[in-house]
């Protein structure tokens, strides 16, 4: 299915991309701590939002 090129591009390509975004989030962690203050509620409500959606229709279902 996959060449031995493709699959070493493959492997190299995500080796190099993982690295670049760990480098540059590191960079910006100061831009992240002070912008981006209580992200983490906005995650926490929308994953709620969706189990609630998801219960909903396993409740409508019954």
């Amino acid at each position: 299915m996959f060449t031995t090129g493709q699959w070493s591009f493959a492997a190299f390509f995500i080796i190099i991309f993982v690295t670049a975004m760990i480098y540059v989030y590191r960079k910006d962690l100061k831009l992240h701590k002070k912008y981006y203050k209580g992200n983490y509620k906005v995650l926490l409500v929308f994953l709620g939002f969706i189990a609630l959606l998801f219960f909903i229709k396993i409740y409508l279902k019954e």
